[in-house]
């Protein structure tokens, strides 16, 4: 061990006791107010659908935190307990080029942590949502989706890190520069290909039929300058009762998305209200700011490997014996959430000063007291707790706290 190995440490155990800390004072809050429904909502939520919401939600927390212990072990088994330079040099042993080696490497890890994590996804969907009745899965959709994934991010994923690979193998010191150009490049391809070829792969997405429903969608859309390449209704209860909606896609290919479940729930106005909300989002050009500031991230943390992997001291500390730039980029990947955990609550900071610009969008180009309506039958229907713990949700909310979003929304109607 080294220096570095003592600095990784001391933000490992910083980092993940800040998340056990606030896991548990998010399950005390709830727990605390289980018995009273909070008075904003008094006359729309019923204590039973309160209760329900509270116990889920610590249902779900107990869960991640086990989660969170089996991935601290698998992090420290895989970083100072050898665990990624045994795997390199296994596949070195074999008759392989350096290239495929290195990626038959990543490959088996990526496996590897899919099939640990697979347990809790299996117990999440098949005894958390069983138990509160959003599951509608069955385990053999639920195995072919998960292979299905695999699948895809193998294809998708391998001839990317190969050319990454590549790249850094023969750029020289700038490789970093083409890296980043390259991910930003294949994330924008990406986010234009999927909703008409990834996202079909796992989901059938209906066009809307024509109607009232439709009629006022594309006023609303006349209203707002969207153009869109259609409005189509996602099977989402094939899998679960949770609701939602979206808007997908780049350019040309965008196209509007609402889950079978939120449709059957609300009623036109509300979901013209929350596809408002939605729409606020592109039209205050949230999702362009997102893009940058994750290019901009991106391009600092290659850079920043883009250093560190000529230190020998990032490799010994971190317990990789074999240093490669295949197992630089692997583990960079695995340690760096370790030291980025206190940027969490800048990040859910901005993204819910974009949730609050796009209710103040929805608010004006659809009725308010409807977004209202709408938001709290989804929070209802999907068991999202009324009462989180403040510090908690600065941590880990992207969207605001109900009470202080559905204030915010009211606001805007008075002040309109």
């Amino acid at each position: 061990m080294n220096t570095f190995t003592y600095v990784f440490l001391a933000a490992f155990t910083l980092s993940y006791g800040v998340q056990f800390w606030l896991s548990g004072r998010q399950k005390k809050y709830v727990l605390q107010h289980r018995e009273q429904v909070p008075t904003a909502f008094s006359s729309r939520v019923p204590l039973e659908a309160h209760q329900k919401a509270a116990d889920y939600t610590i249902t779900k927390s107990k869960l991640h935190d086990i989660d969170s212990v089996v991935g601290m072990v698998f992090l420290l088994l895989l970083t100072l307990g050898g665990g990624i330079s045994l795997v390199f040099d296994f596949w070195s042993t074999f008759d392989l080029s350096p290239l495929i080696a290195s990626l038959s490497a990543v490959a088996s890890i990526f496996v590897i942590m899919t099939l640990v994590e697979m347990p809790f996804s299996l117990y999440q969907t098949f005894v958390v949502e069983e138990k509160f009745g959003f599951n509608k899965n069955t385990v053999p959709q639920f195995l072919k989706d998960q292979l299905l994934s695999i699948t895809l991010t193998m294809a998708i994923g391998m001839p990317i890190l190969a050319l990454i690979l590549w790249v850094m193998d023969s750029i020289g010191e700038l490789w970093w520069l083409y890296a980043w150009g390259i991910i930003i490049s294949f994330s924008l391809l990406m986010s234009w290909l999927f909703p008409t070829v990834i996202a079909p792969l796992f989901n059938k997405f209906t066009p809307m039929e024509d109607g009232a429903l439709k009629e006022r969608i594309q006023g609303l859309l006349q209203r707002c300058g969207f153009n869109s390449q259609g409005i189509f209704i996602m099977d989402g209860s094939r899998r679960s009762g949770h609701g939602n909606a979206y808007f997908t896609g780049l350019g040309n290919n965008k196209r509007i998305v609402f889950f079978d479940t939120l449709v059957n729930s609300l009623d036109e106005e509300e979901l013209e209200a929350v596809l408002a909300h939605e729409l606020g989002h592109f039209k205050c050009k949230h999702v362009i700011k997102m893009l940058v500031t994750s290019s901009i991230m991106t391009l600092i943390s290659f850079a920043i490997l883009g250093w560190l992997i000529t230190q020998n001291w990032f490799f010994e500390g971190l317990g990789v014996t074999s240093p490669s730039n295949a197992s630089a980029l692997l583990v960079f990947m695995l340690v760096s959430p370790v030291f980025t955990t206190f940027m969490q609550p800048i990040s859910a900071y901005f993204q819910r000063k974009f949730e609050f610009e796009a209710d103040d969008f929805a608010t004006r180009h659809a009725q308010g007291s409807k977004m209202i309506s709408g938001l709290v039958k989804l929070y209802e229907e999907n068991a999202s707790t009324l009462t989180p713990d403040p510090l908690y949700s600065a941590f880990h909310y992207s969207h605001p706290p109900a009470a202080i979003r559905i204030a915010h929304i009211e606001d805007t109607m008075r002040s309109a």
